[in-house]
C-alpha cells in the first residue's frame, strides 16, 4: 500500500527542475479532475434525455471513449511525485540510508524503462491512427458519432513521456542519495510514517485557526 509522502525542495538545479515538472503535472492533474467532471455531467444529461425525453445523449459511449485516457493517464506523474501509487511497505519500512535509497533507485529506474517501452509502443499505436491525408486526420473514428480517435491514443504518449521525466528526476535524486548519504534528499517521495503523518495534519488543521 502507499503511504503519505512529503517532497524536500532547496535551490539545486534537481529540485528547481522537479518543482518546474510539478507545475505541468498539477495542470495535467487538474484536466483529468476536469474529464472526470466532463464524464459526469455526460451521464446526467444521457440519463435526463433518456428518461424525460426518450432521447439519451447521442454518442454518450464515444465521448466515454475520449475522456477515459484522460482520467487513466493525465495523473499518474502527479501521483508518482508524491509517491502515492500501490506499494508493498513491508521491507520498504526496514530499509533506512543508502539500503533504502538503493531499493527506491533500482525499482524507480526499473518504472523508467518499463515507461520508455510503452511510450515508443502508445507512440506508435498513435502514429497507425494519426493521417493528414484523411478527414479529422485520422484513420479510425469511433462507432456512433464517428469522432476521430487518435486525440485519445496520443494521451498516453504524452503522459507517459511526462512521467518518464519524473523517474529520471527521482533516479537522479536517489543517486545522489547515495553518494552523499543524507536523510533528506530533494525531489524525491519521502513516506511519512503514521505519527508524521498525523502531526502534518494537526499543523495543517491548526494553521486554519
Amino acid at each position: 500500500m502507499a503511504g503519505s509522502a512529503t517532497v524536500l525542495t532547496d535551490d539545486s538545479l534537481l529540485s528547481r527542475m522537479d518543482q518546474g515538472l510539478m507545475r505541468l503535472e498539477r495542470f495535467m492533474a487538474l484536466l483529468a479532475g476536469l474529464a472526470v467532471f466532463g464524464l459526469m455531467v455526460l451521464a446526467v444529461v444521457s440519463v435526463s434525455g433518456r428518461n424525460g425525453f426518450n432521447q439519451p445523449l447521442p454518442g454518450y459511449v464515444d465521448w466515454i471513449t475520449q475522456l477515459m485516457p484522460l482520467i487513466a493517464f493525465m495523473g499518474v506523474s502527479y501521483v508518482q511525485r508524491d509517491g502515492g501509487h500501490i506499494r508493498m511497505d513491508i521491507l520498504v519500512a526496514r530499509l533506512s540510508g543508502r539500503p533504502l535509497w538503493l531499493f527506491e533507485l533500482i525499482t524507480t529506474g526499473l518504472i523508467l524503462i518499463l515507461m520508455l517501452l510503452l511510450v515508443w509502443g502508445s507512440w506508435a499505436h498513435f502514429d497507425r491512427s494519426f493521417d493528414m491525408s484523411k478527414p479529422m486526420w485520422s484513420r479510425d473514428s469511433t462507432i456512433d458519432i464517428g469522432l476521430p480517435i487518435w486525440p485519445a491514443k496520443l494521451l498516453a504518449p504524452v503522459a507517459f513521456a511526462v512521467l518518464c521525466l519524473r523517474c529520471t528526476i527521482q533516479v537522479i535524486g536517489y543517486g545522489r542519495a547515495i553518494i552523499s548519504g543524507t536523510d533528506s534528499p530533494v525531489a524525491v517521495p519521502l513516506i511519512q510514517s503514521a505519527a508524521e503523518q498525523a502531526a502534518a495534519e494537526a499543523e495543517h488543521i491548526e494553521g486554519r485557526d
